[in-house]
C-alpha cells in the first residue's frame, strides 16, 4: 500500500537546492572523450558572450569534429576554436 507513495517520491525532479556543476567539473568529467577524437589537441575553460564556457581546441575544424563535438555539456556551452598544431616548448 506504501509503495506507490514511495515510488512518487523518488521520481526524477531536479533539487533546486543542489547547485549546478561548475566549468572546471563538467570540462574534468568529459575531457578525456574530448581528446580522443582526432584533431582534437586540447580543452579549457573559457567565456563565450559573457559566460562561462567550455572550449575545445582542435588543429583543423572538420565537418567531423563539429558533428562530434555536442554545442553543450551538462547545460554549458561548448565553443570550437581552430587553433593549428600546438607543441610542447623545449625548455629554455
Amino acid at each position: 500500500m506504501l509503495l506507490p507513495l514511495l515510488a512518487r517520491c523518488t521520481t526524477n525532479r531536479k533539487d533546486s537546492a543542489v547547485p549546478p556543476p561548475t566549468v572546471s567539473q563538467v570540462l574534468d568529467r568529459h575531457t578525456g572523450r574530448l581528446m580522443s577524437l582526432p584533431g582534437v589537441v586540447g580543452t579549457a575553460e573559457g567565456e563565450c558572450s559573457g559566460q562561462p564556457c567550455i572550449l575545445v581546441l582542435v588543429e583543423r575544424l572538420t565537418p567531423a569534429l563539429r558533428q562530434a563535438i555536442p554545442p553543450e555539456l551538462e547545460g554549458i556551452a561548448v565553443e570550437i576554436r581552430e587553433t593549428g598544431r600546438i607543441e610542447k616548448r623545449s625548455e629554455l
